[in-house]
């Protein structure tokens, strides 16, 4: 063995401590990302299965528009084209009070056409008897996982709410597939016959969709033969375009998560950075007697470097055990967001691909090798008389704070250039906030020696000498407190940044209810999400609740989605109510004109989001599918609107019922007479519902509690990662207070034989530990403020398409700088307690 590696093992061996945190920073850092990216993956592989099972072995999809697809279309396919490889498919959901909290998806099929398709449903070894599921109306199979959740068995009945009617479903058939995919795939999903699933959705005649199975070198005559047969709005589309469309969806959502993920390696990278060269440091005089007996600069790297390796090797093992673990309670966070603003998925289980786990440890590896570059090189390249020499590495830190804070600067710079050119990329934007977040870390040195020239007099009135002491303390051992004082910034300042983000987007999204909920009482159904009323009430529902007494007028709303390139449009016919008018404020376009154009039916308006993803501006047109042909239809007006990041096109209902045909209303808005007890009248209202069904029935300010309930929601997974960057930066702390501290140990012992007290020892470092926490948070404020800015007016904008209005309460300064001192104070406890310990003669034995 190497001279090197005896002396990197014996130095480990015998600072345990530092090596632990070395190892403790390089895991939480990996943790967070591997955690996140399981959590997303493991969202989006149970929906991708779940769509690829229940579609089978279908190489295309025929998809209807609002109103489905008639029984007959596929009567046509299948006899007068021939393609015998089709199958009818009815899709709806339901709840069970068996199953709180999930959504169960209903897949009517034909099992005598499914064959080709979903073998597990037409029977066979480990399919299912059909004959029951044909002869006992309503009846229902499902895996036998899922029924173990819901606590029913073969005979039983479950009871379920299908678009605000109660059923009981009897359960015919248990499915035990043979592929573990294809059991996860059907997790939740009750399989019924097509007639019956028709008639428990409320969608008599209508068909979802049409499954084709087409041999590949039939296949465009075939597809075009089909296209001949469909209505304006139906299309045909190869199997998983949709699956992918839907998918893409949560693009934005997933690469904000990631990003963030990604901030709690920064600050590992930081911990690392500054555990390395403190082993250095430590070892600055073992280095220069190797150097002395012959040891190259290049074994010194080398063995630096190994030391590195081996330390981010132990991290990223830990991190990876660690991040599966805290994945498992991500993934139900990220899952439940999923389902309250985008689609329905069911997640059982925690994916573990193999590809994120190596990326975390390829991330924990490289961010810990990176990190340990610059003290490695530092160690190779020193004379071995200069590596002797503590003052050396100070005054060559202290030369380095201006490059450092120029460095810092320019990469600023560059990354503020970068924001503001005109792009929609995620990636040029998060790229760009990493080089300002980089370039104001570098800044920070700078930044401390200036506030630490303000903070000395105060410092020496209220402490004397030991104040005087401490705060010079904190510059003379730059090498040691610059990247402590940079982690604590970065951390506190993504944190300060991330509240700000999330207290304007609360504020603003409150204000826009406020406007938008202009009705005293709304009506809709149970829907699997929890931000879009779905399915359509009933007329004599609409009526009864619309003629009771204390009612004086009511605005209807018709939601729908429609089959476009690359995913769905959300439509929304509106029968406003005058008083309603007021729920619409416009980002372009006036007011007036726009509502004129839009009573009159001559056109439409649009959301922001949808603007912005598409690039239209008023006059432009939109084209619509419908039965009768796409329809282009002129944008009178652009209106803010926080319900989807998708966007939505709204129309009058005259527009909706001459284009599509139908009249149903997904939800009521109703206006009540002045002076009206609205919370009385909802329970008066409630008592007018039939038995068997169930709707929800809210006043204004119930509806706008639950809104703003659902962004909480959406924002815990936020919460728990500034949380986790946060520990990772505690961590980075307490780890250079500790070198810091346990470096001056004979300085310390110095002043202890001088006649310094335990006491006075445990205020010297606490003093210093204060006035470092007390600089990161001031610094970290304006940081916090620019990091907010950047995230609400660019990233936001880039990311979901909204206009958010910065709102920074006075509590923002004395959160970010108690924070920062409360963390610092708490990391430096344990080595204010081990130096006030340390006695003068163990300290100085060395001398």
């Amino acid at each position: 063995m190497s001279l090197v590696r005896r002396a990197s093992r014996r130095h480990l061996s015998r600072h345990p401590g530092q090596l632990v945190l070395s190892v403790l920073g390089v895991a939480l850092g990996v943790a967070v990302v591997v955690a996140i990216d399981l959590a997303v993956q493991s969202s989006r592989e149970a929906f991708r299965v779940s769509a690829e099972t229940v579609a089978g072995r279908a190489t295309h999809h025929v998809l209807g528009g609002p109103g489905g697809l008639p029984d007959s279309l596929f009567f046509r396919i299948r006899v007068e084209l021939g393609i015998r490889a089709s199958a009818p498919v009815v899709e709806g959901y339901a709840s069970s009070p068996l199953r709180p909290g999930a959504a169960l998806r209903v897949v009517g099929v034909d099992p005598f056409s499914e064959s080709p398709f979903r073998p597990f449903v037409a029977g066979g070894p480990s399919g299912l008897d059909v004959s029951a599921l044909l002869t006992v109306p309503r009846a229902v199979a499902m895996t036998a996982a899922t029924a173990e959740r819901a606590g029913v068995g073969l005979g039983d009945s479950l009871p379920v709410l299908v678009a605000g009617r109660r059923a009981a479903l009897p359960v015919v058939g248990l499915l035990d597939p043979e592929e573990r995919l294809r059991r996860s795939g059907l997790d939740d999903v009750l399989i019924m016959d097509v007639s019956s699933a028709q008639d428990l959705l409320g969608m008599p005649g209508s068909l979802t969709r049409i499954d084709l199975r087409l041999p590949q070198d039939s296949e465009s005559g075939a597809l075009e033969a089909v296209r001949d047969l469909l209505p304006g709005d139906a299309r045909v589309e190869p199997a998983g375009v949709r699956t992918a469309a839907l998918s893409e969806m949560i693009g934005a959502f997933d690469l904000n998560l990631r990003a963030l993920s990604l901030l709690a390696l920064v600050f590992g990278m930081f911990l690392i950075y500054n555990a390395m060269t403190f082993s250095v440091v430590q070892r600055r005089e073992m280095v220069g007697g190797l150097r002395a007996l012959g040891v190259t600069r290049r074994e010194v790297l080398a063995g630096v470097l190994r030391e590195a390796t081996w330390i981010g090797g132990v991290g990223a093992a830990a991190g990876l055990v660690l991040g599966t673990v805290l994945g498992r309670g991500l993934v139900h966070m990220v899952t439940r967001t999923i389902n309250d603003l985008y689609f329905v998925v069911s997640v059982q289980d925690l994916a573990l691909p193999p590809a994120v786990l190596a990326k975390g440890a390829a991330l924990g590896l490289g961010a810990t090798l990176l990190a340990s570059l610059p003290p490695a090189l530092e160690a190779a390249s020193a004379p071995p008389r200069v590596a002797r020499t503590r003052s050396q590495v100070e005054a060559r830190a202290s030369r380095a704070v201006p490059r450092a804070a120029a460095l810092g600067g320019l990469l600023a710079a560059a990354g503020a250039a970068a924001l503001a050119v005109p792009t929609h990329s995620l990636l040029v934007s998060f790229g760009a906030l990493f080089l300002v977040i980089l370039g104001m870390a570098l800044l920070t040195p700078a930044g401390a020696v200036l506030l630490v020239r303000v903070l000395r007099p105060a410092a020496a009135r209220g402490m004397g000498v030991l104040g005087t002491m401490a705060a010079r303390g904190v510059v003379t051992a730059l090498s040691r407190t610059a990247p402590a004082i940079a982690a604590l910034v970065v951390a506190v300042s993504v944190t300060v940044g991330l509240g700000i983000m999330i207290q304007s987007f609360r504020g603003t999204l409150a204000r826009w209810l406020d406007g938008t909920l202009q009705a005293d009482v709304y009506v809709s159904l149970p829907s699997p999400m929890a931000s879009r009323a779905a399915g359509t009430l009933g007329r004599d529902v609409v009526e009864t609740l619309s003629a009771f007494p204390a009612v004086r007028g009511r605005s209807t709303y018709r939601g729908v989605e429609v089959p476009v390139e690359g995913g769905v449009l959300r439509l929304v016919g509106l029968d406003l109510h005058p008083l309603g008018e007021g729920a619409f404020d416009f980002l372009e376009g006036e007011p007036g004109e726009a509502f004129a154009a839009f009573r009159a039916g001559d056109a439409v308006l649009v959301s922001e989001p949808l603007a912005y993803r598409r690039g239209l501006d008023v006059g432009d047109s939109l084209t619509v599918p419908t039965p009768k042909g796409a329809r282009a239809l002129p944008v009178a007006g652009i209106f803010y609107d926080y319900g989807s990041d998708q966007g939505v096109v709204m129309m009058s209902r005259r527009t909706y019922r001459r284009l599509f045909d139908e009249d149903g209303v997904t939800s009521l808005g109703l206006f009540l007479d002045d002076g009206a007890d609205a919370e009385r009248v909802v329970e008066e209202l409630r008592s007018l519902v039939p038995a068997d069904r169930t709707l929800i029935i809210r006043t204004n300010a119930t509806l706008r509690s639950a809104s703003l309930d659902v962004f909480d929601r959406t924002f815990q997974v936020t919460a728990v990662l500034r949380l986790l960057a946060f520990a990772v930066a505690f961590v980075g702390v307490l780890s250079a207070l500790m070198a810091l501290q346990l470096e001056r140990a004979r300085e310390l012992g110095v002043l202890r034989a001088n006649g310094l007290t335990p006491g006075q020892v445990w205020r010297l470092v606490t003093t210093q530990t204060g006035l470092m926490g007390l600089i990161s948070g001031a610094l970290a404020v304006p940081m916090g403020l620019v990091l907010a800015a950047v995230m609400i007016f660019v990233v936001n904008k880039r990311s979901f398409g909204w206009t958010l209005r910065m709102e920074v309460g006075p509590d923002v300064v004395v959160q970010a700088v108690a924070l920062a001192l409360v963390g610092a104070l708490l990391a430096g406890l344990y080595p204010s307690w081990r130096m006030a310990r340390t006695s003068p003669a163990e300290a100085l034995r060395s001398e």
